[in-house]
């Protein structure tokens, strides 16, 4: 028996787990972030101290942006390592619901430790506790529990034990994976108990690879045998699954073209022959027509979001079928679909296996050809540059970033007008380079995932490329960067507002209203002039090496500066509105946001007349 408080205890558990897969043996809790308050200072950071050998400690700046470092550092470690987070009680703990959401959402696993008010209740209320008339037992940190694949709250010291053992087991399991939390009284932080030796052994979670049912797989196999307009959409599941090799070799041997989500661009690089880019209502015309054409679509580790299936209405073939090649089973049955409940490497391996000698027809091969180099003239025409002293467009930003980046670069984005003119447009030269979180769609995970990503690639260039409007909202974790001596490079595009949300506001009659950020005008809105908002200036206050790019010139010198810059470095560029010339190209796809079905203003009016056109379209798939 050893005797420790509570948090020690925990500590040393967390360095004693490791993950492994295909052989492969590694730590599985590599490090804790924390801030520190009276809810967790005397447990949990006493701890960190008293085991600061044994468990690396990150400190963040905000609650939110640190749960973001650790789901940008588990996505790139292919979920086979987590980071804990730490918290007091109170604001500090209700600040890491978003951060949560993103996680349980993205399927990234995430550990979550809030402080929690006193189990013993020496005094009601104390400092920052949540009354609740109708239940002594919950605090601030039961807003965790939609938001979490498993919740427990440890009111005795020998209820760490099965609770620390069930939290590891969902962070490592494939299927159920996401943001665990364990609330942790701040008196029961600091409580010794005499603890089994055997809590604190070396204990390996084995990352299953389960392989699917034999009948399924054949009724798969026959489907797609039978099948004369085959598509593959890949997900995030073939990135965690390290299925990109598998997914090449069949789409290779088979002929299937392969479209992708958010999560799974980069499962192929965009030069493979059967890449068709993204799918979806930020997708490529190429991907969206065979979306619409095909007759069977195999879903390969994708959750069915309603950007992946243009609110349903991508899938127009009278009689198309699915067949969902999933690790979690409430994922491979959506869309009313064949069901393939396996680890996407052994299920393409094994699906593989039985179609060797199957192949599209020659007819639909040179098709879905043509439609990729179609799209990739667009996109050369969207990158192509204007005159070097002129101001770049969003897309052209993209565009000069692609002529510099190599296999090793990682770009991360989450939210705004970005996601769409990446899913779009971006050239994915390797399997973790497209860090795109759109689960949630996050604004401020950019940053701070930056970090975690730098943590987890230690020498390679990441680029977090943020709008105005996200780099307002989480700005802090520059300072972790710079604490930490981490090279991160991010891209602040300066349009001066929402332009994402101000396009969509526009096409469904709202005028763009509360988008621009500008001064009040006369009349109360917001069309003055620009605000006076130095966002570079805010930078370099943080600490970071800052490069303003005034020109398509200053763009290209300062993007290859900071490439190989050994800093914290931030390039800063105003963009010019995008035009039908060098902006990214429209919606491929249909995406459903209701529009008021009465006004009295003739935006509204057309814009519900658009949608009612629209929303014919929609079917069930059944």
């Amino acid at each position: 028996m050893r005797r420790s408080t509570v948090a020690q205890a925990l500590v040393r558990f967390l360095a004693a787990q490791y993950t492994e897969r295909d052989g492969v043996r590694q730590r599985l809790i590599t490090a804790t972030w924390g801030i520190f308050g009276h809810g967790n200072v005397a447990g949990i950071g006493q701890a960190l101290v008293e085991h600061s050998a044994l468990m690396p400690y990150h400190q963040g700046r905000n609650e939110q942006a640190m749960v973001h470092a650790a789901v940008g550092h588990a996505r790139q470690s292919r979920r086979l390592q987590a980071h804990a987070v730490t918290t007091s009680i109170g604001p500090g703990a209700t600040n890491l619901v978003t951060g949560a959401a993103l996680a349980t959402i993205n399927r990234l696993p995430v550990l979550l430790l809030p402080g929690d008010s006193f189990a013993t209740r020496p005094a009601d209320p104390v400092l920052q506790q949540l009354q609740v008339p109708y239940a002594g037992d919950v605090s601030v940190n039961d807003s965790l529990r939609p938001v979490s694949r498993y919740f427990d709250r440890i009111v005795r010291p020998e209820a760490l034990i099965p609770a620390a053992l069930e939290a590891m087991r969902v962070l490592a399991d494939p299927a159920e994976t996401g943001a665990v939390t364990l609330a942790l009284p701040q008196d029961v932080q600091a409580e010794a108990y005499d603890w089994p030796e055997e809590f604190f052994a070396e204990r390996t979670w084995r990352v299953r690879r389960p392989s699917p049912d034999e009948d399924e797989l054949d009724a798969a196999a026959t489907a797609v045998g039978r099948a004369a307009r085959p598509l593959i959409v890949a997900g995030g599941g073939v990135k965690y699954s390290g299925a990109e090799q598998a997914l090449s070799d069949f789409a290779a041997r088979t002929g299937i073209p392969v479209a992708s989500t958010q999560a799974g661009k980069g499962a192929l690089p965009h030069d493979h022959p059967q890449d068709m880019g993204g799918i979806g209502h930020t997708g490529t015309a190429a991907a969206d027509h065979l979306a619409r054409t095909a007759d069977l679509v195999i879903g390969v580790g994708t959750r069915w979001s309603d950007f992946t299936t243009a609110s349903s209405t991508l899938f127009g073939h009278p009689d198309v079928r699915f067949v969902n090649l999933n690790v979690a089973a409430v994922d491979s049955h959506r869309m009313a679909a064949l069901p393939l409940v396996a680890d996407a490497r052994e299920g393409l391996e094994q699906l593989h296996a039985l179609l060797e000698q199957h192949h599209v027809t020659p007819h639909y091969a040179h098709e879905y050809a043509e439609e990729k180099g179609r799209w990739e003239a667009r996109v050369g025409a969207a990158y192509a540059a204007p005159a070097p002293g002129a101001r770049p467009t969003q897309a052209q930003v993209l565009g000069a970033l692609d002529t510099l980046v190599t296999g090793e670069d990682i770009l991360i984005n989450a939210a705004g007008s970005l996601p769409g003119d990446l899913h779009k447009l971006w050239r994915t030269r390797s399997a973790d380079q497209y860090h795109v979180e759109y689960g949630y769609s996050c604004m401020g995970y950019e940053i701070p995932a930056a970090v975690g990503v730098a943590l987890a690639a230690p020498g390679r260039p990441v680029w977090a490329l943020v709008g105005d409007g996200t780099y307002l909202m989480n700005p802090t974790e520059i300072v972790t960067a710079v604490q930490e001596r981490l090279p991160v490079k991010v891209v602040i595009l300066q349009n001066h507002g929402y332009a994402s949300i101000g396009g969509l506001s526009e096409a469904v009659g709202a005028e763009r209203f509360g988008t621009a950020y500008r001064f009040r005008a006369e009349d109360g809105s917001f069309t003055g002039p620009p605000l006076p908002v130095d966002l570079a200036a805010n930078a370099a206050s943080l600490g970071m090496r800052v490069l303003r790019a005034d020109t398509v010139r200053d763009l290209r010198e300062a993007l290859a500066d900071a490439r190989g810059a050994t800093v914290p470095t931030c390039v800063y560029v105003e963009t010019e509105t995008a035009d039908s010339v060098s902006g990214a190209p429209p919606a491929q796809a249909w995406w459903d946001v209701p529009v008021a079905e009465t006004s009295t203003r003739p935006s509204a009016v057309r814009a519900r007349e658009e949608y009612d056109r629209h929303v014919t379209a929609r079917r069930r798939h059944l």
